[in-house]
């Protein structure tokens, strides 16, 4: 993180449109896939150079789909750039990896950033950008690694199925950005999962750990919401239409803004209760310390009179008149019982135990 910080203070003062990758190099070398397709057949190509990729490209009757694995190879990503003619800014925001969730019109062609969530093997959730470029009749999609959830979109391609290839390429946006609010609730799901174990865990024995393990929620929680809150707005823009887009897919973005504004409340609720979550742990152990409290005061409290009177009676006066006793020993010790007892019993009424 430290680099890629140090990264973006390295392009203080370049000129507007100057590519340079500010994230983490994720995977050593780039990966490009190609997909054409129209009704009648569909293609699926891996390319190890860009100009590769260029060549595969059919266009003229076919949507053009090239997915760009990895975001470090400049010169990759700037040939398909000129291919396509895509403005430098774009191709800035592409490699500058912690953009917001955005829609931005170009005329001929439209830019969308949002945010792919995923789980590590470890549980941890990662987010990344995955940049979108839509234009007449083709696709192009940047991503920092490799691995997505669009497999099953690929299938659908490749086996004819459902419409997408009946359709466009501002369809086959849809059914991408589709596919990537679909795992926000597949990530939720598991998220939501964990905080009712960890709700539990804090109710019957909460630990150092288990604090740790919240404040690590709650950071997942602010990441998952940056990354869906902004994407209301993108949706929204999307669904007031774009020359690149048709009114039939006008209306199932409209379903995606639906399933956004479930997701954000999913999100606004998980906060709430991870927060809410925090509060009972403090609430437990205020009463445990409480109930340790209590146990120790009524001990201290039952001994200060049997301490009353051992101190009496080890004081070194030569006359007293029960030293003499000689049964006085025993009756101190059962003195000392009754009290024990009467204080107890006394307690007990008073439900202090």
């Amino acid at each position: 993180m430290a680099d890629s910080k140090n990264k973006r203070s390295h392009k203080s003062g370049m000129a507007p449109g100057t590519m340079m990758h500010t994230g983490e190099k994720k995977q050593d070398k780039i990966r490009i896939t190609v997909a054409n397709y129209n009704e009648r057949s569909a293609t699926f190509d891996e390319c190890k150079t860009a100009e590769e990729a260029i060549k595969k490209s059919k266009g003229h009757g076919y949507v053009t789909w090239i997915n760009v694995d990895g975001l470090h190879d400049l010169d990759s990503i700037r040939k398909i750039g000129e291919k396509y003619k895509l403005h430098p800014l774009l191709l800035e925001d592409i490699v500058s990896t912690d953009q917001r969730p955005k829609v931005e019109d170009y005329g001929n062609y439209i830019f969308i950033v949002m945010r792919m969530l995923q789980r590590s093997e470890k549980g941890k959730i990662l987010s990344e950008q995955f940049s979108l470029v839509l234009g007449p009749d083709y696709v192009i999609s940047f991503q920092e690694t490799q691995g997505d959830c669009f497999d099953p979109i690929r299938n659908r391609i490749g086996h004819a199925q459902g419409n997408i290839r009946k359709n466009g390429a501002d369809y086959l946006c849809y059914t991408l950005m589709d596919s990537i609010v679909d795992n926000y609730f597949v990530i939720l799901e598991e998220f939501g999962e964990h905080i009712e174990k960890l709700e539990m865990k804090i109710i019957e024995n909460a630990d150092s750990k288990t604090v740790q393990t919240l404040n690590h929620m709650k950071r997942e929680a602010i990441m998952i919401r940056k990354s869906v809150w902004p994407l209301r707005e993108v949706i929204n823009n999307l669904v007031r239409g774009y020359p690149v887009i048709k009114k039939p897919t006008i209306l199932y973005l409209r379903d995606v803004y639906d399933h956004t504004i479930q997701i954000i409340d999913n999100v606004e609720t998980y906060r709430d209760m991870l927060s809410s979550m925090l509060d009972i742990y403090l609430s437990s152990v205020s009463n445990r310390m409480n109930e340790v409290m209590k146990v120790l005061t009524i001990i201290a409290t039952i001994f200060i009179p049997l301490t009353f009177l051992t101190g009496v009676y080890g004081m070194n006066f030569h006359y007293m008149p029960e030293l003499t006793w000689h049964y006085g020993y025993f009756i101190l010790l059962g003195l000392m019982a009754v009290v024990v007892i009467f204080m107890l019993s006394y307690f007990k009424r008073k439900k202090w135990m």
